[in-house]
């Protein structure tokens, strides 16, 4: 069966869906989603590119005339906006910027040449599912929500380096609850992890593997930003190479 609503994790299931030509909705909550959302309130344009951040992606924000996103870390040394969406305000509309991620980025890279990308997560949920219901009635395409996830950064050769993330999982399903259409079996079940566990879903998340890194960081007002929901009513869409605001006209 063909069904209209599917869930899949990473990269790899965002090549998936690109090669089925679907409208794509990116979740990666801590943090490429949440921080270009933020960033596209703001009314900045972003423009993802895939890992490395290293001279290439330098040299290709000069020719943007972006400045670059640093990792939190970087940030702290060069100064700047870096991955936190708590970085980005009222001063950056109509300026550009080159974000670099290990997941969301990579993965908005790998489903670039599809009809409609959207970026999605918890600030944004209802706001992108009702975009992308709109976008299926334009172009009569599927619908697959990417998990993002992260990756284990010791894994060993012929390990799978894909490490799920309970915060990508439900706020795939806070999306994919409100799509109308057939769900896939994957799509089923995330929308019914999000129902169970909508009432304690902060408690969850800040308690997730990737949260308590960043609180370890001392990021934890990142978290609690990132598990609002429905903040925002703004839909980031991929328009050739950056992100703004999508036109549902």
């Amino acid at each position: 069966m063909d069904y209209e609503i599917k869930l899949e994790w990473g990269a790899r299931g965002t090549r998936a869906a690109s090669q089925r030509g679907d409208i794509v909705i990116i979740v990666d909550v801590l943090s490429f989603s949440s921080t270009v959302v933020t960033a596209v309130q703001h009314q900045a344009i972003i423009y993802p590119y895939p890992p490395p951040l290293n001279e290439q992606a330098k040299a290709y924000a000069q020719t943007k005339n972006a400045e670059m996103v640093w990792g939190r870390a970087e940030a702290l040394r060069e100064g700047g906006h870096s991955l936190s969406p708590l970085s980005f305000g009222a001063g950056d509309r109509a300026r550009n910027y080159v974000m670099c991620s290990l997941n969301g980025a990579l993965c908005t890279s790998a489903a670039s040449q599809i009809p409609t990308l959207l970026i999605g997560c918890l600030l944004n949920a209802s706001a992108v599912a009702k975009s992308a219901q709109r976008f299926v009635q334009k172009l009569n395409r599927n619908i697959t929500v990417i998990a993002c996830g992260e990756k284990w950064s010791d894994a060993a050769n012929q390990e799978n380096n894909l490490r799920p993330g309970i915060e990508d999982y439900l706020a795939a399903g806070a999306i994919i609850s409100q799509l109308q259409g057939s769900k896939s079996p994957e799509a089923e079940v995330c929308a019914g992890a999000y129902e169970y566990s909508k009432h304690k879903i902060e408690r969850l998340i800040r308690e997730s593997a990737s949260a308590r890194e960043l609180r370890e960081r001392g990021d934890d007002a990142d978290v609690i930003y990132c598990c609002q929901l429905d903040k925002y009513a703004v839909v980031p869409m991929l328009y050739e190479e950056y992100c703004t605001e999508a036109d549902n006209r």
